[in-house]
């Protein structure tokens, strides 16, 4: 179907689509495994099958790097259990199957044998992503005509950009077979630096900074942008740290996830002695492993999967991904999107209003470089508004779309869009994937 077809269009259709209480996968309609990508280095994904093979097939990609999406992005947003073992109303196994991949390598339950096998750049996290991907639909070849789509949250997102260029070409050369639909860029690290430039505009314009607040935050910020600048990516990371401590600092220890949730009572705060990236991990990758998730994976789920190594605990190399990765982190990835979107990808970008870490002001801003030839008449259209599917009547997001760019702007919550808004984000899915 035409992706220039009007947001609102979309939505009346919506108005027939199923909306019941989901319920548990029937036994047999999941399934899950280990692939070996690289010498040593071993990814785990899980599969939950849609109650139809006319419905879509979703990759989902969690954030971090680090965080696992067989644990955090399955039981604490969009799969068909929550983290208490109960159905969830919002599942997105009700619109698609869901395809979950613990990744970049030791994310999750996936795991490396050695050291040297984490990958350090995107290059690598997409070339090990081709190599599941192409396991995956030559194992399952019943999902190779099936629509399928790359969603994602944080920097999931960097990562899915990137996968999705390097998927593009291997369809197009026949070394994967899949029928590649699109990618969602959930609250994305395309731009980082557009990001941290708008951290002090977006605390002060919602009054979590004051004026000297908002000098320090933006010296901080400043800092980043000469590192970035300089290409000194590594420097830059550290930096970007320690602009996350003077947030802190000045706004009462705002929750960069959602600015107006506070912050929980076991919320990381800085360390005398602790090295950046002891603390980032502790930041950004905890929130996804909170004790009760760790748990529950590391036991009853465990236990249900049947094959995960005696040596290997979820989790447990969380960290080691984030720090072989810091080098890459703060490494912009817009010129990718350009690429997608030259290349006629249906691309969506979809971001919530209370996000600090991401927020809709920098990504608005790295949407506006785009060199694409569809900028300027995305840019002349008006957005659409959106009603909450559970409260009729209550503007819940806005969208636009433009040939095969769409950006949805969700009202009212964060980092974390399924797990705040529900509702919304299945009537998303539904609409991207029509």
């Amino acid at each position: 179907m035409d992706r220039t077809a009007a947001c609102s269009l979309a939505l009346v259709l919506l108005l027939v689509a199923h909306s019941g209480l989901s319920s548990p996968t029937p036994a047999g309609r999941e399934a899950w495994s280990y692939v070996e990508v690289r010498d040593g280095a071993h990814m785990f994904w899980w599969l939950y099958s849609a109650r139809s093979l006319d419905l879509p097939l979703v990759l989902w990609l969690q954030g971090g790097p680090g965080g696992s999406g067989c644990g955090f992005g399955n039981f604490g947003e969009i799969g068909p259990l929550d983290g208490d073992l109960k159905p969830r109303n919002t599942s997105w196994v009700q619109a698609a199957s869901v395809l979950f991949v613990d990744n970049p390598v030791g994310a999750g339950f996936s795991y490396a044998e050695r050291p040297d096998g984490f990958a350090t750049d995107v290059a690598t996290v997409a070339s090990d992503m081709l190599v599941l991907l192409r396991h995956f639909f030559t194992g399952r070849p019943e999902f190779q005509s099936v629509p399928f789509y790359i969603f994602s949250e944080s920097y999931g997102g960097k990562m899915a950009a990137v996968i999705s260029l390097e998927l593009t070409k291997a369809v197009a050369q026949g070394t994967v077979k899949c029928n590649f639909a699109g990618v969602a860029l959930g609250d994305s690290w395309i731009s980082p630096l557009d990001s941290v430039m708008t951290w002090g505009p977006y605390l002060y314009t919602t009054s979590l900074l004051d004026d000297h607040g908002l000098v320090d935050v933006r010296g901080a910020a400043e800092a980043v942008k000469r590192a970035v600048e300089q290409q000194q990516f590594l420097k830059a990371t550290e930096l970007w740290s320690v602009a996350e401590t003077v947030v802190e600092q000045n706004t009462n220890g705002v929750n960069f996830y959602n600015i107006l949730t506070q912050q929980p009572d076991d919320s990381p705060s800085s360390v005398a002695g602790e090295d950046f990236i002891a603390l980032q991990a502790r930041r950004h990758i905890r929130p996804l492993h909170r004790q009760s998730l760790s748990e529950l994976m590391n036991g009853p789920i465990r236990k249900k999967l049947g094959l995960i190594p005696g040596n290997v605990t979820w989790g447990g190399q969380a960290e080691a991904v984030f720090s072989n990765m810091a080098g890459d982190f703060m490494r912009p990835v817009v010129d990718v999107v350009d690429k997608l979107l030259t290349a006629g990808v249906n691309v969506t970008v979809y971001n919530g209003q209370l996000d600090l870490i991401v927020d809709t002001m920098g990504q608005e801003l790295w949407v506006k470089k785009l060199k694409w030839e569809g900028l300027a008449g995305f840019n002349d259209m008006r957005w659409t508004p959106l009603e909450d599917p559970a409260i009729p009547g209550v503007t819940r997001a806005f969208c636009k779309t433009y040939k095969n760019f769409t950006f949805f702007w969700i009202l009212k919550a964060g980092h974390m869009i399924p797990s705040d808004q529900g509702p919304m984000a299945l009537q998303m899915l539904r609409m991207i994937t029509q």
